[in-house]
């Protein structure tokens, strides 16, 4: 088993000369909210869709976005302060990495992300987390009369959208990464466990001609499963969808489980599902959990921010390396390795036991 990395020292941060002190840095931590309102407003406004390859000036891209010139050159001033967005010294604006990944047509586009992260229900919440540190629960319910996901689908359908898009987009992205890294070597059936609409094991049926899959989710999740696993679609031959709830069975045989992203319950969930895997797998079968940690990775200040989001909408959490390890040895498993998938991603490797 790959041991567990010591923890770095994040108390002792290297200062860096070209930094802003620490007075201004907390000033602009304090005024983040304008920041992603900033970047919200971008894409609604679809500016990065609207600035092409050469730079532009603000009134071009205002009659392109149907905005007024003025305002639109201080959004797109306050975004360029964090390189989203570079200003010329001619007056015009360019592209930079980060604005393309704004544009719909970015074959890595987070547009859809960050409109999800900065939904008008998230501006109602987050001035609500010190009652949630306080008590260790969600205040949606609280807040909205209803459950987060009802909320959403009964009273939120522009919300529940957007949450759509940018579930499948990080998904369909995430997937062929996770195709790319796991080793199949003498595994002939994979089952994805609550696989949403199946972009990993569509990723995976892709990339290993030869295999079998079986996707696992709710039964309105996979009512919309992607189109090549349904009927009539390229891999529909080897695809089985099976509706279904895995905190409550798992009627799916596998060489291979894998789990991505949705042990973020309460811990009693999460051990139902890795026990449900167990009692469903063969001894010597192979489990693979996926999940973005909260420690040791270049994606911290994302993952944490995430943490505190599922502690304000649902009342879950983002594992530590360290939580998630003792959460699957407990239901019984045994772990072999602990691998980076990409910055954001884990692959905690295990084995059903004998």
């Amino acid at each position: 088993m790959t041991t567990l990395s010591t923890r770095p020292d994040r108390t002792a941060a290297v200062t860096d000369p070209a930094a802003p002190p620490p007075a201004m840095r907390l000033r602009e931590l304090a005024f983040g909210a304008a920041c992603a309102a900033a970047v919200r407003a971008a894409a609604r406004l679809g500016v990065a869709d609207a600035l092409g390859d050469e730079p532009a000036t603000a009134e071009q891209l205002a009659a392109a976005v149907t905005a007024e010139p003025k305002p639109l050159r201080r959004l797109l001033r306050a975004l360029a302060c964090y390189d989203v967005f570079s200003e010329r010294p001619d007056g015009t604006f360019a592209h930079t990495e980060m604005s393309r990944m704004l544009r719909e047509d970015h074959p890595r586009s987070l547009k859809y992300i960050a409109l999800w992260c900065t939904e008008p229900w998230t501006w109602a919440a987050w001035p609500r987390l010190d009652d949630a540190v306080r008590s260790g629960d969600t205040v949606f319910d609280e807040l909205f009369g209803k459950g987060f996901f009802q909320y959403l689908h009964q009273d939120a359908h522009e919300s529940a959208q957007v949450f759509n898009r940018a579930m499948t987009t990080s998904s369909e992205q995430s997937a062929r990464e996770v195709a790319e890294v796991l080793d199949l070597t003498g595994v002939a059936s994979v089952a994805d466990i609550g696989g949403g609409q199946g972009h990993v094991l569509a990723s995976l049926l892709e990339k290993h001609p030869d295999l079998r899959g079986s996707l696992l989710d709710l039964p309105e999740v996979v009512a919309k499963a992607d189109a090549r696993l349904r009927e009539g679609g390229a891999l529909a031959e080897r695809a089985e969808i099976v509706p279904g709830d895995c905190r409550r069975e798992i009627p799916v045989a596998a060489d291979l489980y894998v789990i991505k992203n949705i042990l973020e319950w309460d811990d009693h969930s999460t051990l139902l599902t890795l026990r449900n895997v167990i009692d469903a797998a063969r001894p010597g079968a192979r489990v693979v959990v996926i999940e973005n940690l909260v420690d040791d990775t270049p994606s911290m200040k994302f993952t944490t921010g995430m943490d505190l989001m599922l502690l304000l909408n649902v009342g879950g959490a983002k594992h530590t390396r360290e939580s998630m390890v003792e959460r699957i040895t407990q239901a019984g498993l045994r772990i072999d390795a602990v691998r980076p998938i990409n910055p954001y991603l884990h692959a905690f490797e295990a084995v059903v036991p004998d």
